[in-house]
This record gives structure tokens, sequence and C-alpha cells, in this order.
């Protein structure tokens, strides 16, 4: 994916609305219906494609709890699924 840097910008209206220029709604990902979010550091915001925002956050948090409970090999992942059926199953 090549890296695109451009400016575009909208006109807030009375009730604080604004419509997401085309190019930036393509850029982020987002349709209608999708929801955006508002990530505020300093005076400087970026909006963000929500549901891609909250994966990257899921996997920053998860980052190294395999490695942590023991699961370094696709044969250790197996072999607690298989562990976890078995007590199921019991």
């Amino acid at each position: 994916m090549v890296a695109r840097t451009f400016v575009d910008n909208a006109k807030v209206m009375a009730k604080g609305q604004i419509t997401i220029p085309k190019d930036v709604r393509e850029a982020l990902g987002v349709s209608s219906g999708d929801r955006v979010s508002f990530i505020v550091e300093g005076s400087t915001v970026r909006i963000v494609n929500s549901a891609v925002y909250a994966m990257q956050v899921l996997q920053s948090e998860m980052a190294g709890e395999a490695e942590r409970a023991g699961l370094n090999t696709d044969e250790d992942v197996m072999a607690l699924v298989k562990a976890l059926r078995d007590t199921e199953r019991a």
C-alpha cells in the first residue's frame, strides 16, 4: 500500500456537522453507516476508521500474551485447543 499525503477541508455546519470529503473517506476505507473515531493529541486531531482502530488497540493490548501463556508454536496452540475440547466433552 502506497502512503498518500494530501490536504482536504470541509465546512463545519451550524450543528457541528461536516461532510467527510470523498478522498478522505476512501483513504479511511469508510462508507455510509461506518463509524469513525477522533483521536485528540494536544492540538492535533486524527480521524480514523473505528473498526480498524479497535483492532489495532486489541492487537496492541494482546501483544505477547500467547508467549506468556506458553503458546510458542502451532503445536502448543493445537494442544491447548484439544485439551479445552476434551474438557468440554467430559
